[in-house]
Formats: structure tokens, sequence, C-alpha cells
């Protein structure tokens, strides 16, 4: 009988293309669906709660799948654990209830994206952070991150794909917030859902604000140019208690 799984990921995002599925590519759900087919002997799709980009990292990403094979989830972790490449790993495995889509369930996420303020960033941060260590005003930054909270029409912070596809781009932003951390600077957003290079683009709006570029009085009509990926982790994802339970 099938059963449907939700695992939780973490992973360095460095050396992948992203999330998605792409053929002759390093991909997450690539390298999860043939390692997951090969112990289940069929085509198994796993289904993540969002598409990271190409560079981006995870602490807790989510995904699902359905199984037939009786194998007990903690055994089936560590087996999969065993054949991922270090750089992923699934840290939580459980029964979900039988309808739980991990794209579809989900209610919030958290990304953080950190810009290294630092004069020297050191080659073991490097991979993590944005070095940004050119003059800031932070506090106009902090003032202007609080702007995007609530529902908008985030339509200038879509990659320009994105901003072509004919669906909505109104989104909603439940919390906003830039603090300093030692030589971090760290932005934390959480929200309903977030369009493809949604959050690197907020990223960079705040940046010209810094710089004094962009008003931080109110939300610019226009977006500072894109943030590399790799300053940017999903932090968590969050869903209705009730699809979780098998």
């Amino acid at each position: 009988m099938s059963r449907k799984i939700r695992i939780t990921l973490a992973y360095d995002g460095t050396d992948f293309h992203g999330w998605q599925f792409q053929p002759g590519l390093l991909t997450i759900q690539g390298i999860l669906e043939k390692i997951i087919s090969e112990i289940e002997g069929k085509h198994v799709h796993v289904a993540g709660s969002g598409r990271t980009d190409a560079g981006v990292h995870a602490l807790a990403q989510v995904a699902s799948f359905s199984l037939d094979n009786p194998l007990p989830v903690d055994n089936l972790r560590r087996a999969v654990n065993r054949l991922l490449p270090p750089a992923v790993r699934i840290t939580e495995a459980a029964e979900a209830h039988p309808d739980f889509h991990a794209r579809f369930h989900a209610v919030a996420k958290t990304y953080r994206y950190t810009l290294y303020r630092g004069e020297t960033c050191l080659p073991f941060e490097w991979p993590f952070v944005h070095h940004h260590p050119y003059p800031l005003n932070e506090e106009w930054m902090k003032r202007g991150a609080a702007l995007f909270v609530g529902t908008h029409d985030f339509s200038k912070y879509a990659a320009k794909d994105d901003r072509a596809a004919d669906r909505s781009k109104v989104r909603t932003i439940y919390s906003s917030e830039l603090e300093r951390s030692g030589d971090r600077l760290i932005y934390t957003v959480r929200g309903g859902g977030f369009l493809k290079h949604m959050v690197r683009n907020l990223v960079g709006t705040l940046i010209e604000m810094g710089r004094g570029n962009l008003a931080h009085t109110q939300i610019p009509r226009k977006s500072g140019a894109t943030v590399p990926a790799k300053g940017l982790t999903m932090v968590s994802v969050e869903y209705p208690h009730a699809t979780l339970n098998p």
C-alpha cells in the first residue's frame, strides 16, 4: 500500500543547478529522485516546497513523495543519506497524511540572506555570504525592510521571465527584518510565498536604499540589482498541523 513520506533536507547549493530537475545537470530534485527510485524499484516523483535557484542553500527544505516500499522512515533516511553526496542531507523523515503535498500545503516560508560587511571575507565564509564591504546606511536599510510587510504586488521584484508569466504577482510578507551580527548583516523574511528571485531582488533594493539611491520611506517602484544566490538560505517551511499527520 502506498505511503506518503515527508522529508526535511539541508543542503549546500554551491555545486547544484537549483532544486528542479534538469536533464544532464546536477540538481537536488534530480539526485533525490534517482536514489529513491532505485530503492523503490520504479520512478518516484519528489515534490519540493519550492524551487530554490542554482547556488541557493537550505537549512530545512521540505519534500514529499509516495512510496510502496515498507522500509521504516528512519531506515529510509539512513539509506538515502548513505547514497547522497555530503552536500545534501535528510535531517528528518516522517509518515505524512496521504494527501500531503510539500508545495501546495505550505502556508509560510522563511528565507535568510547574509551580507558580509567586513573588509576581508575568509574562504570559509565566502560560499555562504555576499561580500559587500562598501559604505551603507544600515539604519535606512532597516527602515526600508519594514516597508515590505503586508500584501503587495511584487511584480517589479520578480525575475524577468516570471514577470512575463500570466499569473498574480501579489504576495503577502509577514515579517521583514534586517539585523547586524558581528560582521554580518542578515535579512530575514517570512511570507506566504515568493516569486522567482524575489528575495534576492528585495536585498538588492535594500542595498540601494543603503546607498541613498532609493527612498527608504516607501516601497520603490523599481528594484535594485539581483544579488548573488550564494548569500540566500531557505530557513524553514510551515504547514497546517492536520496535513502533517498520517
